[in-house]
């Protein structure tokens, strides 16, 4: 099946909308409120972006769902305006390990790196938050997208031009990749960053070895995914319903499972929507 076809049934680049959304917020436009209020099968990471951005200059808590990517740049950019925002997790954002020290933003991108499982979202939100005087070479995936990001917008506002948002490449590449090897190609995905990671190794293009040498931060996503994986895995060849509540373990294994024809039952199947609303449908399409 020709990718094209199924184009309307992948989700939007979640990571680049929130970014435009911090930019916006940060500068008082209402450019991301006015795009999400006319955009259809939001996933629910974008639905916590709409909700807090409506709520931001309000005396109400900031409901970021269970977007981490979220929470840690509206958490920044509360502490650099010293505006005191409380913040609602739901879900498997409730058990994470973040940080809540107010003080890391006198931290370097250099040390922000080093937080949290080595995740590059504080570094992200201190550059949405404009701390761009030091550059640092060879910057991890989602950083050098914020770097992006912040460029772009800036020449979109300076021209007074409305953003774009994206799709989701990564998304996109794996169901390139999952229809390919439906139709009998060979599997050629190759994991280019933390979220290929479930993914890859569903279909054994990566060891959890690997992953945790090459992102340390997947212990610390919705799951601690190296363990989640493999647990999961097991499940599958075992017959049994996948319990994980982690959207990208619950697609990895949901296209592995397609292409082994086997049938299993997911006790949360829902959890995909917080990156890919539309994958239930996407997959009785292309299976």
């Amino acid at each position: 099946m020709d990718i094209k076809l199924i184009v309307p049934l992948l989700p939007l680049d979640k990571s680049w909308v929130i970014r435009m959304g911090v930019l916006d917020l940060r500068h008082g436009q209402d450019t991301t409120i006015n795009f999400l209020e006319k955009e259809p099968n939001l996933s629910k990471d974008l639905v916590a972006l709409q909700r807090a951005l409506k709520t931001w200059n309000t005396f109400e808590k900031i409901d970021v769902g269970e977007s981490a990517t979220l929470f840690r740049f509206l958490q920044f950019l509360s502490w650099v305006r010293n505006l005191g925002k409380e913040f609602v997790l739901q879900g498997t954002l409730m058990d994470r390990k973040i940080t809540r020290d107010p003080e890391i933003i006198n931290y370097s991108i250099e040390k922000l790196l080093t937080l949290d499982g080595k995740t590059s979202q504080w570094a992200s939100a201190a550059v949405l938050c404009g701390n761009l005087e030091a550059r640092i070479k060879n910057p991890p995936f989602k950083l050098a997208l914020t770097y992006e990001a912040v460029w772009y917008w800036r020449e979109c506002y300076a021209a007074s031009k409305v953003w774009k948002p994206r799709p989701d490449d990564t998304i996109q590449e794996q169901a390139r990749a999952f229809m390919d090897h439906l139709d009998g190609k060979s599997m050629t995905f190759v994991p280019q960053q933390a979220e290929d990671y479930c993914f890859a190794r569903a279909f054994n293009l990566i060891t959890g070895e690997e992953g945790l040498s090459r992102w340390p931060s997947l212990v610390e996503h919705e799951s601690s995914r190296i363990i989640e994986m493999e647990n999961t895995i097991n499940d599958m060849r075992c017959g049994r319903p996948i319990k994980s509540k982690d959207h990208r373990v619950v697609q990895a294994i949901a296209m592995k499972a397609a292409i082994k024809r086997e049938t299993l039952s997911y006790e949360n199947p829902d959890c995909v929507a917080k990156s890919w609303p539309l994958f239930w449908e996407f997959m009785k399409k292309v299976v």
